[in-house]
């Protein structure tokens, strides 16, 4: 995207070029229902160092609720604790192997999130009281857990009250619970923390687990060269922790606690009635009269999860889109005023080596690409949207710009055999005759096009790579079920390594994508 470039940016990090591939790690292979951080995962890193990769690009990893989607979590801090991998636990001695059976009935290629939730929390909280029945012993599987809560007690003990709570009234939002619990503040004050100090703990425990289990993987990643890009959504979801601990952060009604006011964006690419997301929105007079505290505490807890971080709805920091509550679609709102700059200068004045990237994708105005090179940081380029209008569109090759990032699509996005099939017959035309190919490699003709750009840093979603179609489709916008259930086979990775990984290689070479640094290759498997 072009702008005109900050003389003095505040950020400047993505001074080399590389690229990556883009999965969510729920979509990892496996006989557990879900892809979990095993042996998968660390085949994975290896099929990235083997094939040239620098990044491994996931989405958010916290913990989801209704809709399953990452970018609606019960938490901004707490890990996914389906993507727990339960054979530590089995060798701890913590659960047995026929515990497993019913996650092995579940489907391989895709995620079965209702047989997930109905069996994996279950053998979570049996390996807990195992645990606390062996005398809360400190176990490679499981961590230190005591230390574990004293690092992390500024947001462990809050969410796993949160939890605690949500289990005790039948999972229902928090705003639906009594008012004595209706805030954390009043919660602390009840007989709850008591009564349910083993649940509390339970939470505490999980959550050690995934922690565990998650450094394991970002120390893999590191000893073959493969750095972590992590994605934190600009909002949170309203039935978390984060709204129900800290509900003065927020636009909510003081009385009711209800927003009087949620998130969205107008009518775009995506739909017609615009995107309803209804999540709160933030109080940012507020925010700012702490120095951004709590922002700053989310930052450097999405560090602890990985190496860079894109913050997703970058535009929502300019101006928001704000839609009254209790519509039913985003066509009516008022854009408001964000932080702006201010926010940014906070973060590099107490992160300074905070490694960004700016989703900012959708209506661009000059205010906001104004921000987006005040900061630095690099934007996003995304070739599916780039073809069917003129040579001005801004994603098309020609027009990136050096500290970018270009994807043939993202999570958003049909796979790129998808995109092309049900293109229009101009758009498919324009592609053709753009790229000079004849459309029968669609996914390899825009991965090519993404190593040759000038944008410094290519991501490629790994369903391009296998030449799937939209069956491997991850998320659609706007539809609220049967998103992020796709997986692939462990055949799948096999099957690209070889001839595969090797030209995916040179094609890094050509483009000057390789690592600066090349650890020796390692196996696939």
């Amino acid at each position: 995207m072009q702008a005109k470039p900050s003389s003095d940016p505040l950020f400047s990090w993505l001074d080399h070029r590389a690229a990556g591939v883009l999965l969510h790690p729920t979509s990892l292979p496996g006989d557990q229902g879900v892809g979990v951080l095993d042996r998968h995962a660390v085949q994975l890193l290896n099929f990235l160092q083997t094939s040239g990769f620098t990044y491994w690009q996931t989405c958010p990893l916290g913990p989801t609720g209704f809709g399953d989607s990452p970018y609606q979590c019960f938490s901004s801090f707490a890990g996914n604790p389906y993507l727990i991998d339960l054979q530590p636990l089995v060798r701890a001695g913590l659960l047995t192997a026929s515990d497993l059976e019913p996650l092995r009935a579940l489907p391989c290629d895709r995620v079965d999130f209702g047989g997930l939730w109905n069996h994996k929390p279950r053998l979570l909280f049996a390996a807990h009281e195992a645990w606390v029945q062996r005398g809360r012993p400190t176990l490679p599987a499981t961590g230190d857990i005591g230390r574990f809560r004293e690092r992390n007690s500024s947001w462990l003990e809050g969410y796993a009250l949160f939890s605690a709570l949500k289990e005790h009234f039948g999972g229902k939002p928090w705003w639906e619970w009594p008012a004595s619990v209706r805030t954390r503040a009043a919660a602390l004050k009840s007989s709850f923390p008591r009564t349910l100090a083993t649940r509390i703990e339970a939470h505490a425990f999980i959550q050690s687990v995934f922690f565990t289990q998650w450094q394991a993987v970002r120390d893999h990643a590191s000893s073959v060269g493969i750095r972590i890009i992590g994605d934190i959504p600009i909002f949170t979801a309203l039935d978390s922790a984060d709204v129900w601990s800290n509900p003065e952060l927020f636009q909510l009604d003081r009385d009711t606690l209800r927003p009087t006011a949620v998130a969205g964006v107008p009518p775009d690419y995506f739909s017609a009635d615009g995107q309803l997301w209804g999540n709160p929105l933030y109080d940012w007079p507020v925010h700012a009269r702490d120095g951004y505290a709590w922002w700053l505490s989310r930052l450097r807890a999405a560090f602890a999860f990985c190496d860079v971080v894109r913050i997703d709805h970058f535009r929502g920091f300019e101006s928001y889109w704000s839609i009254p509550a209790g519509l039913p679609n985003a066509r009516t709102g008022t854009w408001v005023p964000g932080p702006g700059i201010d926010f940014f200068r906070r973060i590099r004045s107490a992160l300074p080596g905070a490694h960004l990237i700016a989703e900012d994708l959708g209506l661009l105005t000059p205010a906001v690409l104004e921000l987006r090179d005040a900061t630095g940081l690099p934007g996003m380029a995304v070739l599916q949207f780039a073809f069917g209008g003129d040579a001005k569109n801004l994603y098309l090759p020609h027009n990136h710009t050096a500290n970018s990032v270009v994807y043939p699509g993202t999570h958003d996005n049909d796979t790129a055999l998808g995109w092309y099939a049900s293109a229009d017959a101009r758009t498919q035309d324009h592609v053709r005759r753009y790229l000079r190919v004849s459309g029968r490699e669609i996914g390899w003709d825009l991965l090519r096009s993404a190593y040759a750009s000038v944008a410094r840093l290519a991501v490629v979603p790994l369903p391009d790579l296998l030449s799937l179609g939209s069956e491997a489709r991850l998320n659609t916008p706007g539809v609220g079920q049967g998103n992020w259930t796709w997986r692939y086979r462990a055949e799948d990775l096999a099957r690209l390594a070889g001839p595969t990984a090797a030209y995916l290689r040179e094609l890094g070479a050509l483009h000057g994508r390789l690592p600066a640094v090349t650890p020796a290759p390692e196996k696939t498997g």
